[in-house]
């Protein structure tokens, strides 16, 4: 994939440097992996400001990215960052070993929520999100062929709308903490026994911790069933999560979290 049309500071920066594409993730944005630094090119809007707001904020406060540049230009934002160091927690090298992989895992769900949310510059709790869901639905950005089997259909939700209106009428309590937003197995990385990193912020905030303990759990599964690499792994189990986290699953909300991502 080559590069698009740059900001004329990153086209001086970047030109003739060689670089990656990188196709690991599942989002709307292409990324280009250079010698030390990634540039993520997304479109301008709230992800992107989200994002750039908690990288700053986050910086020193937890690993994350350097934001070493940024601008937007024609609806398109261009972010310039410094890599992290590891891998992401889906590697082979980590799925084979599901115990060690799901400790370090709720080990980055530890370390997201002792981080002091008292000046926290972004919210991702329900009020905010479902807001955003009714904009997906009412705007046709809700991709129901990407959900999960049960999802929708005869033995689930008619239609978005039902989903959102169900969703709307069943939030649960929340006890907000900071929370990733997407926190799936691409975006967590690892190296020498610790987590590395964390990724992909365009959703984070705050918000109750069952957000991210339930995509935990969902990305867990679909890795371990080989959704993505068509290499089923073995090993796994929920348990395994809840004993690492010294946690009983509140399976309510993990299934509401679940479907909340839906819309998005």
């Amino acid at each position: 994939m080559p590069l698009p049309t740059l900001p004329a500071t990153l086209q001086t920066q970047l030109s003739g440097k060689p670089f990656t594409a990188d196709t690991l993730g599942q989002s709307e944005s292409d990324i280009f992996l250079f010698d030390g630094t990634v540039l993520k090119i997304a479109p301008q809007g709230a992800e992107a400001e989200n994002e750039l707001q908690m990288l700053r904020w986050l910086s020193g406060k937890i690993p994350v990215p350097q934001v070493l540049f940024h601008a937007c230009e024609n609806g398109t934002s261009f972010l310039l960052m410094s890599r992290l160091a590891g891998v992401p927690a889906c590697n082979k090298a980590y799925m084979q070993k599901p115990e060690r992989l799901v400790c370090l895992l709720a080990q980055g769900l530890q370390m997201l929520w002792a981080v002091d949310i008292s000046d926290c510059p972004c919210q991702s709790t329900l009020d905010r999100k479902l807001r955003a869901a009714q904009y997906n639905v009412e705007h046709g950005l809700v991709d129901v062929d990407d959900a999960e089997p049960d999802t929708f259909g005869a033995d689930g939700f008619r239609n978005p709308e039902h989903l959102l209106s169900w969703l709307c009428d069943n939030r649960p309590e929340e006890a907000p903490v900071l929370s990733h937003g997407d926190y799936c197995l691409p975006n967590i990385f690892l190296q020498d026994g610790k987590v590395s990193g964390f990724l992909d912020l365009g959703r984070a905030g705050t918000a109750d911790k069952w957000q991210d303990i339930a995509l935990c759990l969902r990305s867990l599964r679909q890795n371990f069933a080989g959704k993505f690499s068509g290499q089923p792994q073995t090993g796994f189990s929920d348990k395994l999560l809840f004993d690492a986290l010294g946690l009983k699953p509140d399976w309510e909300k993990i299934r509401y979290y679940t479907l909340l991502d839906e819309l998005f």
